[in-house]
Order: structure tokens, then sequence, then C-alpha cells
């Protein structure tokens, strides 16, 4: 079984290095050939986004695994009581609440990152990194980076006028910083002998460097973070580990995604339908109401795997 789950999650992890590689690939020709033209973004980042949305569609499958009714009906009810609440908020109170889930986002990757590779160590007795140093330069570096660097504002333009500048002016501040956190973690990772962990920070520090914002938070979203999660549901989701006791790794991480399509079909249906209710435009005004259901789904989404987490990274008597 754990050849099986380490086999997964080691492909996972090569298959997201060379995802983040295509979409730097992809986006630098065409941003030569069409800049300050973001049709092509806005396509590649909608794609991206909803490859990502299954993996946090299966926490009711996790938290309630013997879907008892009555438990399921409770669990339900409160998480999507509070996707509605953080949904209000993130439409009325546009700039506080992106501020927010900037924060919250970077840190919920990185851990989730960070947990991941922890898991991917337990099964092939690796030597330990620094888990904190990782996470947070794993996680502010593709959050924070392409919404500070110098095509930040134009593209804060096309998701939503009203967010252009929420860092009041301290945007260069911040891009070095951040820059300056994912180098330190890289030399970490070098010092303690992770090559492959400085590479990780290295393809992280690129996409969000070198490709347009858009196309870099998407593909780190869709193709990064919510692969290596649905790795980690693997692990946990009954059905994923029964494939992999019979050593069908392909199958589990299969099992896991069909787990979540259904919840994807509900979002893109609750998002447009959202949409229209408030008379958007269907074109451009998408990705931001999908953005915001997404970050919606975020708030309950970490609190639920908080717990996983802690224990992947060695933290679950805390």
């Amino acid at each position: 079984m754990q050849l099986s789950e380490s086999a997964l999650l080691g492909r996972l992890q090569t298959f997201s290095r060379y995802s983040l590689l295509f979409g730097i690939a992809v986006s630098l020709p065409l941003n030569y050939l069409f800049p300050n033209q973001f049709g092509w973004q806005v396509a590649l980042a909608l794609a991206a986004l909803v490859v990502g949305i299954p993996h946090g569609a299966v926490d009711h499958l996790i938290t309630v695994p013997k879907m008892a009714s009555f438990k399921m009906a409770l669990f339900l009810t409160g998480y999507l009581a509070v996707t509605a609440i953080a949904i209000w908020f993130f439409l009325n109170f546009q700039l506080l609440g992106f501020a927010l889930i900037v924060i919250i986002s970077a840190l919920h990757f990185g851990v989730g990152d960070a947990s991941f590779l922890s898991e991917l160590d337990n099964r092939t007795n690796q030597k330990s990194f620094p888990k904190i140093i990782y996470a947070l330069a794993a996680g502010f570096t593709p959050v924070m980076i392409p919404l500070v660097n110098s095509q930040s504002q134009a593209a804060l333009e096309v998701v939503n006028p009203n967010l252009v500048g929420w860092a009041t002016g301290y945007e260069q501040a911040l891009l070095f910083g951040f820059i300056a956190l994912n180098l330190f973690a890289i030399i970490a990772m070098l010092y303690k002998k992770r090559p492959e962990l400085a590479i990780d920070l290295g393809i992280l520090l690129a996409i969000s460097v070198l490709a347009p914002p858009l196309v870099a938070f998407a593909f780190y979203f869709g193709l990064w973070h919510a692969l290596r999660h649905t790795g980690r549901l693997t692990l946990e989701l009954p059905a994923a580990k029964l494939a992999h006791e019979q050593s069908q790794p392909n199958s589990a991480f299969w099992k896991a995604v069909a787990a979540g399509i259904p919840a994807l079909v509900l979002v893109l249906v609750f998002t447009i339908g959202l949409g229209f209710s408030t008379g958007f435009d269907l074109g451009m005004d998408l990705l931001w109401y999908l953005l915001v259901v997404i970050w919606a789904l975020t708030i309950p989404h970490m609190a639920l795997t908080a717990r996983l987490d802690a224990r992947a990274m060695g933290f679950s008597r805390l």
C-alpha cells in the first residue's frame, strides 16, 4: 500500500512541476505576441481554476466518512453557511476581504504543500526539512509575488478595479521581501540536502515572476496545490485507500477526483447564477465571481484540512 501511495505522490510532485513550467512556456510567447491583451490570460486562468475546484469538494466524505444522514446534513448546513457568509463578506467588503484572503490562502497553500512533502517523506525515508520555512516560502511566493509585481495593477483591473492599490503603496517592499524569503528558503533546502525542494521553490518563484499574474496564480492553484492536495486525499478517502491496497495508484487518484466532480458542477452553476443575479458580464466578470466563490470555499476547507496538515507535519498533539 505504501508503495502505491508513494508512487502516486511522487508522480503528482513531478507533474505539478512540469505543469508550471508549461505555464511559463505558454505564457511568455503569448505575452510577447499579445501584450496588454487579457482574453487569453482569462481563458487560461478560468481553465486552471476549474481544474482545481474538485480538490476541496470531498471534505464531507473525509469528515463524515460513514455518510450518517443526520451528521452529514449538519455538516453540510454548517459548511454552506460559512461559505455563504464568506461570499457576502467578500462581495461587500472587497478590499478588506481580498487582503484577508490573500494572507489566509498563502498560509493554507504553504502548509498544504509542506504537508504533502511530509506525507511523501514518510513513505520514502527522506531527510527531514525545515517545514515552517518551506511552508512560508511555498505559500507566499505564488500568492503574493504575482499581486505586487509590475503587472499586478493591470491584472487587478481585469479581475476587479476595486482591488487596485490593495497593498497601499508597499508593493515594491513586499515584492523584494518575498523574493528574499524564497531565496532564503532555497538556500535552507540546499543546506539540508533537499535539492528537489529547492527546485520546487525555484519553479514557484519563476512562474510568479515570469508569467502574467492571472496565469501564475491559476496554474499554481489548479495544477500544483489542487493536484498535490488530491494526492493527499487518496490517503484518507476509503475508495481511494482500497485502490492503494490493490496497488492501483492511478485508480486511487481518479476516485478522489471523481468524488469532487458533482461539487464542481454545482460551484459553476452557482457562480453563474450568482453573477446573473447581480447583472454581471459573462465574459470578464465570471473570473471575479469564480474567485469569490473559491475564496469563500477556502475558509471552511482550510479549517477542515488543518487536522490533516497538523498530523502530516508532526504537530498532531498541538
